[in-house]
């Protein structure tokens, strides 16, 4: 009788050993399926007016040491032929979030300035609105450029209430969260906004208070001072990062940056560190210094490997880090390529643009044309949704130039759009600019004694002349009429990915185009 009794309890526990481990095993199988299926959570570095030459990675002959981008370059696929929508900043933040070409909107030209209102509209689908919908967590931080509504500026900028929210920020098009600033350090007003409140009201600077001509006069806040707002952006991004990575939802983090753009305001710790006497590659380092610290904020959360984390530049270099000086020391910020910011030139929006996701992506080199329009739809492909034929209207899915399996196709030409609304238009290695300008403020200028006598288009084949040296139209009236009737049909059409035809924003103002009547 005993031994039966001990034979029923050992069996008993057998069962109940087994039960546990078979209940232990189910709960790390399902907890590896919920880490496997749990989205990567995605980080876009923007920075500000950096050149294409002034990473030590993309050009060898750079005098200026960005170790932290090296890195990532390293550890990541690195695009050699990747583009920004426009060469200025404004319309640039506009493609990169929404998919779609700026200069359909009513941006024609230039830039948005600090008391400007919301370019994007609440109804337009961004990429912080598409991952808002696939349960992404989204935050922007720093310097937002794409305009919005302050309490009571249709009374003028000096009526303004600051102690009312903003209007159609960013909250309105996606990001659950945002801290930052409305434009470049060099724009009034200068006040801190969190969600949609200023932090604090502004005073009216004094002209004597202007500490660098290029910083246009207007209000600032008692806590907005200019040398320290790259380091606040740093810190709250490493913040956000260490306050989100592990939570339940992933998250999504737009940081754009506001350096190197003017004013140039290394922090003391970078001044002179670049050893060049001039403080834009100081500055440039210290841009790697963010990179740096998001880099390793992600490490320490252990979600660096699970991060889509990407780094490019908004345009070319700006004019305002004085290219004689930097070619006395050797350093070229368009590296091989003719123009700077502002241009339809490569310089003025051929960027660096490194991605790396450990657990997914292999280190690479590519030469697959992209562009900063191609967020929204790569993202949505990697996700496995869609979007209306309404949105991402210019968005092609770079995901097979990450070697990861992609259904769809390729971009194969690009549009290009400069400083004063002039068009430039790709395909393949044919590029053909529809001016007789650089279309910004390099040689040869538009409104100036440089155009007089020059053709009103410019081919150039980039396979044997990526400087854009030899202007080949006159050799090529066809290939230029072929190029400009695919301009023109991408324009009219509203998209230049395949969809329905959409509409441009505004009036039919392409018909006023010269390029387009001729």
């Amino acid at each position: 009788m005993e031994k039966t009794v001990m034979k029923t309890r050992f069996k008993l526990r057998g069962i109940y050993l087994l039960g546990g481990l078979l209940l232990g095993l189910t709960v790390v199988l399902s907890s590896c399926q919920q880490e496997e299926q749990r989205p990567s959570n995605i980080v876009i570095i923007l920075a500000d007016d950096l050149g294409y030459g002034d990473i030590s990675g993309y050009n060898p002959q750079s005098k200026i040491q960005t170790p932290a981008i090296d890195d990532l370059a390293k550890q990541g696929v690195m695009f050699t032929d990747a583009h920004t929508n426009s060469s200025v900043c404004t319309p640039t933040r506009y493609g990169l979030l929404t998919g779609r070409y700026s200069w359909r909107t009513r941006l024609k030209e230039s830039v948005l300035y600090g008391y400007d209102k919301a370019l994007i509209p609440e109804e337009r689908l961004t990429v912080a609105g598409l991952l808002q919908q696939q349960g992404y967590e989204t935050a922007a931080i720093g310097k937002w450029h794409l305009g919005w509504d302050w309490a009571n500026v249709d009374a003028g900028k000096d009526s303004i209430d600051y102690t009312q929210p903003i209007a159609n920020g960013p909250t309105s098009v996606g990001f659950d969260y945002f801290y930052g600033i409305i434009g470049s350090l060099s724009m009034p007003p200068y006040v801190w906004v969190e969600n949609d409140m200023p932090t604090m009201v502004p005073t009216k600077r004094t002209a004597s208070q202007k500490k660098q001509s290029i910083w246009l006069e207007g209000e600032i806040s008692d806590d907005f001072v200019h040398e320290e707002v790259l380091p606040e952006i740093q810190k709250e991004a490493v913040a956000y990062i260490n306050s989100h990575a592990n939570k339940d939802k992933p998250f999504f983090l737009y940081l754009p940056l506001t350096s190197p753009h003017n004013p140039i305001l290394p922090s003391p710790e970078y001044q002179g560190k670049s050893g060049l006497d001039n403080p834009y590659p100081d500055f440039v380092m210290m841009t790697d210094g963010v990179v740096s610290a998001v880099a390793e904020a992600l490490k320490a959360q252990g979600v660096f490997d699970n991060t889509i984390l990407v780094f490019l530049s908004d345009n070319g270099c700006s004019n305002q880090a004085d290219f004689d000086q930097l070619a006395s020391k050797g350093h070229f910020p368009s590296h091989i390529y003719r123009g700077f910011k502002s241009d339809l030139y490569e310089g003025g929006h051929r960027v660096p643009f490194v991605i790396t996701w450990p657990d997914k992506v292999k280190p690479a080199k590519t030469d697959d044309l992209v562009s900063t329009t191609d967020f929204l739809a790569t993202l949505a492909e990697l996700l496995k949704t869609t979007y209306p034929d309404n949105a991402g209207e210019d968005s092609y899915s770079f995901l097979s130039a990450l070697g990861l399996p992609s259904t769809s196709p390729k971009r194969e030409s690009i549009v290009m759009h400069s400083y004063d609304g002039s068009f430039a238009y790709r395909n393949g290695d044919s590029k053909a600019l529809f001016t007789s300008s650089s279309g910004g403020w390099s040689y040869p200028r538009a409104g100036s004694d440089d155009i007089e006598g020059m053709p009103e288009v410019q081919l150039y084949n980039l396979n044997v002349d990526e400087r854009e040296k030899n202007n080949i139209q006159d050799k090529n009236p066809e290939l230029v009429n072929q190029l400009r009737q695919e301009l023109v049909d991408i324009v009219v059409s509203g998209r230049s990915t395949p969809g329905l035809p959409q509409k441009n924003d505004g009036p039919e103002w392409w018909e006023q185009l010269d390029w387009i009547k001729n």
